[in-house]
């Protein structure tokens, strides 16, 4: 029989088409095995590892291909190391007030998939979990948005507009995330998002739960960073005037400092496309 709680659930807590928080997972595929590893993760943990679960509503996969890699910073980066680690990240919305209820059912449905033998891609000369390695993974708390006008499509859409880039910053609070996320709306994100830049999206990571699986990386001080996610209109080469002054911009600021940025395409969900352009020659 059905267990009645199926039918229960729904009816209890917030219910309402909102952008609450986000799962972030930003990797890096290790090279001999990209194009099984891509393959696994579309064709299986995007779908059993996320999409199914309750009250996440929307996704997509971007990447970073050779030619975008070096619209990156700052140099000495403390979550991107080196630089051009973490080629993919995986954008997940979940519903308003519904972060708890999502990661919970998350960490159970991971935890099958592992003692399943599907919590990653084994090739025939690939050990568990060694065909990539996190950069950042968290589940985060949607902070704000900025937008353009009114007359772009509001943040829950985002992931299902033919958006051509995206970029990625995560900023450190100097003393506190709220001054620091104050400052990104009033005073940062207005002057990025314009011709080419819809929206600006704003996030709060959250510390990992301590039961996580042992290979997702913890970055330290999440709970005093702010994860802003820029949509894009263009190819990121051409909007990136936007976005290079980060660093200095967010120093004079005062409120926190630039600890990493970086900038993607869509992937094409369901082809191998991008899988020969992540890794420079020799």
């Amino acid at each position: 029989m059905t267990d009645p709680a199926y039918r229960r659930l729904p009816t209890e807590g917030p219910h309402d088409p909102l952008l609450g928080g986000a799962l972030l997972t930003w990797v890096e595929p290790m090279p001999e095995h990209v194009v099984g590893y891509n393959r696994w993760y579309e064709d299986d943990h995007m779908i059993t590892g996320a999409m199914v679960m309750p009250w996440m509503f929307s996704c997509r996969r971007w990447v970073a291909p050779t030619w975008i890699q070096h619209l990156r910073g700052p140099a000495d980066s403390r979550v991107a190391v080196p630089l051009d680690a973490g080629k993919y990240i995986g954008v997940y919305w979940i519903n308003a007030g519904r972060l708890e209820d999502h990661e919970q059912w998350a960490l159970g449905s991971n935890y099958r998939l592992h003692a399943e033998g599907r919590g990653s891609y084994r090739g025939a000369d690939a050990d568990p979990l060694e065909e990539r390695r996190h950069v950042l993974t968290a589940f985060a708390d949607h902070l704000g948005t900025v937008y353009r006008d009114d007359a772009v499509p509001r943040d829950v859409h985002t992931l299902v507009q033919p958006y051509r880039g995206l970029v990625v910053q995560c900023f450190d609070a100097a003393t506190d995330r709220d001054a620091l996320d104050a400052w990104l709306a009033s005073e940062y994100t207005p002057r990025v998002v314009g011709p080419g830049v819809p929206l600006a999206v704003r996030f709060g990571p959250r510390p990992l739960p301590g039961d996580k699986l042992d290979h997702v990386r913890q970055v330290d001080g999440v709970e005093q960073m702010v994860m802003v996610l820029s949509f894009l209109e263009d190819d990121p080469r051409e909007c990136w005037d936007r976005f290079a002054d980060a660093e200095g911009v967010a120093a004079a600021g005062g409120a926190g400092t630039l600890a990493v940025q970086a900038a993607f395409v869509p992937t094409h969900h369901g082809t191998d496309d991008y899988t020969d352009e992540l890794f420079a020659e020799g």
